[in-house]
């Protein structure tokens, strides 16, 4: 079956550094788009970063230069490396997987906390 498995969330202090990670299984990893997405509490989903299947990056205004989306193919595995986090970062964070051939379709994952506070 398909599964996105996210961790890596936690508790972190601001200006500290946390590494998220989410392992997939059940698709073909290397021929999906790939990308991060967060939901504070009380507010709605919103984008994060994205990385194509060759590895072009696009991230959210909030997070750019802060953050840095990455994958590895040949561990089905894509990446958030968050650093300087505020807590305004404070949010659970989801993967998405998007295939746009032959069909458009789209996989989440159940999202791992992230709560950024002294």
């Amino acid at each position: 079956q398909v599964q996105l498995v996210e961790s890596g969330g936690g508790l972190v202090q601001p200006g500290g550094s946390l590494r998220l990670s989410c392992v997939c299984s059940g698709f073909t990893f290397s021929s999906y788009t790939m990308g991060w997405y967060r939901q504070a509490p009380g507010g709605q989903r919103e984008f994060v970063a994205v990385i194509s299947r060759v590895g072009y990056t696009t991230y959210a205004n909030s997070v750019k230069g802060r953050f840095t989306i990455s994958r590895d193919n040949a561990k089905n595995t894509v990446y958030l490396q968050m650093n300087s986090l505020k807590p305004e970062d404070t949010a659970v964070y989801f993967c998405k997987g998007t295939a746009t051939q032959p069909r458009e379709y789209a996989y989440w994952g159940q999202g791992t906390r992230v709560t950024v506070s002294s």
